[in-house]
């Protein structure tokens, strides 16, 4: 970036140090001759510009014997003060340059190097340590973007081919019943509208596109209960629900959002009939409280620690109707974090998942 001609910030300190040198050692001589001086007999006389040759004259040591010596004083500390301010400005800077320098290297696009500055905790050290901690997150942040992506790429590419070979299909073959490629074409389309919107809750939940208003997470979690019933149904799911008032503060519709997916998520993997789900609220010291539990085969912990990322559905997890696009966790997880909560997925003992999220309370 070209910026406007002018001192360095070096050249700058090195002045200022002279500079302040010079008045504390005029300060100096004053009070010398404040307090020593003025009732002696000595007299120090420093010569005007227009006898500056004359003080510099050796043979010339009338009332002005002093001059020489109070010229060449004040040069020495001018001298000595630019640079010994040079020398210390530059120790000064120097943990500066080097993080102007791994900025640089990071502006080109290499997100991989650190500062990594050593020594005491000063305020460059501060500085260096927060800028790698942003580094290291800008860093996941975008290997997540380039994964999510990929994933996304590849979900949305598989309806599309689909799509495009039933298209061939029929038009190869023109005697070929239209019915079933209608609802087949339908189902395919369904489902990549169904990941299209997905895909932009996702994304509204990241950037935090949302205006925040108090709402009560009990009367969410009932009418995201409430929506899915004829679903629990029929997956032969009970459905059990203790909602005490949770008030806190969020955008009601991603948070019904983020509650409809977890109870959507725990019907269609609570295992076979006669399994049941259970969704609480209650409140916490300074927080609120959503749990969604549901029955469900036993879960490893490496299984449950992927099952926030994007279309990650957990093998054996999947069932053939109402499997979702792989993104119902995930949406789950951006709102959370939009909304400063906490998300805890853990596996229950007797098998199923539990799902426990906090909220500052309002």
């Amino acid at each position: 970036m070209d910026r406007a001609p002018g001192l360095s910030v070096r050249l700058k300190l090195a002045l200022s140090y002279a500079a302040f040198l010079m008045v504390g050692s005029g300060l100096l001589l004053g009070v010398v001759w404040v307090f020593l001086l003025r009732g002696s007999s000595v007299s120090i006389f420093v010569p005007a510009p227009s006898n500056l040759l004359r003080a510099f004259d050796p043979t010339n040591f009338g009332p002005i014997i002093f001059g020489p010596a109070a010229v060449g004083l004040v040069t020495f500390l001018l001298v000595f003060g630019l640079l010994g301010g040079w020398f210390l400005a530059g120790r000064m800077i120097a943990p500066l340059t080097h993080i102007t320098h791994v900025t640089r290297m990071v502006a080109e696009g290499s997100l991989s190097h650190r500062i990594g500055l050593r020594g005491r905790h000063d305020e460059f050290r501060e500085l260096a340590d927060a800028f790698d901690a942003m580094l290291a997150r800008i860093e996941a942040h975008v290997a997540g973007q380039q994964r999510f992506a990929a994933n996304a790429s590849h979900e949305l590419r598989t309806p599309l081919a689909i799509t495009q070979t039933l298209l061939d299909v029929a038009r190869n073959d023109p005697n070929r019943d239209a019915g079933e490629l209608v609802e087949r074409l339908h189902d395919v389309n369904a489902r990549a509208i169904d990941l299209t919107e997905a895909l932009l809750v996702l994304s509204r939940a990241d950037q935090r596109a949302f205006a925040k208003a108090p709402v009560d997470l009990s009367l969410i979690a009932e009418e995201a209960t409430e929506a899915l019933l004829l679903l629990a149904e029929r997956h032969g799911v009970a459905m059990e629900t203790s909602c005490d008032e949770a008030p806190c503060v969020g955008s009601h519709t991603l948070l019904l959002q983020m509650a409809t997916n977890l109870v959507h998520n725990a019907i269609v993997h609570s295992g076979p009939e006669g399994a049941t789900v259970w969704v609480t609220t209650s409140v916490g010291l300074g927080h609120v409280l959503l749990v969604v539990e549901n029955t469900g085969e036993e879960l490893s912990p490496l299984s449950v620690s992927t099952l926030v990322e994007p279309f990650q559905r957990g093998t054996g997890r999947i069932q053939t109707k109402h499997a979702g696009v792989g993104l119902g966790l995930a949406i789950v997880k951006s709102i959370t974090e939009a909304h400063d909560g906490t998300l805890i997925l853990a596996s229950r003992p007797s098998g199923g998942l539990r799902v426990e999220i906090q909220f500052p309370a309002a």
